[in-house]
């Protein structure tokens, strides 16, 4: 045990692996994951390829355009850090985030797929080293309603459980979504939209896989 009387990380997942119902998801759910990552570029790439509507919008129209990638990329891969850091000590939370994303990714292919858009005028590209790894490498601009950034930021926030975590993630999603506006990598709907269908997202997941009866299960 930990000093605050917490199980260590060996613990913990040795714990959730020796439960049926945790080991099955998170088992299940990380290979699921791969294979869609595997597989991301090769639909980015053809959805690059497509010609688009370009939307008018209101909001970026008055917003000059700006480099702000340094501080979007920090900002997400410093909440992922803090929400990897949890689950190392709560398995249940590495559940919960797998088996959402495994949705939320599903549901923006869809989405993308079904809403051909051009990318904003003004569109700054988004340096980001790590995510670019999922696109093969390839600047992609047409991955647009919704946005996957703001979606990941939602998700870190729904997953998350110490109040303290929360209030962090509650103001990396404002910031976040504020600044993809400032870079005009999104239109003002894909990122307004995307709270709300993650949310959905979230909440159809825990009660069709029973994801909330995870927390106290030993079986």
């Amino acid at each position: 045990m930990t000093e605050l009387g917490k199980p260590s990380v060996k613990q913990a997942w040795t714990t959730a692996l020796q439960s049926p119902k945790k080991r099955d998801k998170l088992l299940i759910g990380s290979f699921i994951v791969a294979i869609m990552l595997s597989g991301m570029p090769i639909f980015f790439n053809y959805i690059q390829k497509r010609q688009g509507v370009l939307l008018s919008d209101w909001v970026l129209a008055n917003i000059p355009a700006h480099d702000v990638s340094i501080i979007i990329f920090t900002i997400i891969w410093g909440m992922a850090a803090l929400t990897f850091a949890r689950a190392l000590y709560n398995p249940v939370i590495y559940i919960n985030y797998v088996w959402t994303l495994i949705f939320i990714n599903l549901a923006r292919m869809l989405t993308i797929y079904l809403i051909p858009l051009d990318p904003p005028v003004g569109l700054i590209h988004l340096l980001d080293p790590l995510t670019n790894v999922f696109y093969g490498n390839t600047v992609i601009t047409r991955d647009l309603f919704f946005s996957g950034h703001t979606s990941t930021m939602v998700l870190i926030f729904l997953c998350l459980e110490k109040r303290s975590d929360k209030v962090m993630g509650f103001i990396a999603i404002i910031a976040v979504m504020v600044l993809l506006l400032v870079q005009h990598i999104h239109y003002t709907i894909d990122v307004v939209a995307a709270p709300f269908l993650v949310y959905l997202i979230f909440l159809a997941v825990r009660k069709i896989l029973k994801l909330d009866q995870l927390k106290n299960s030993e079986n």
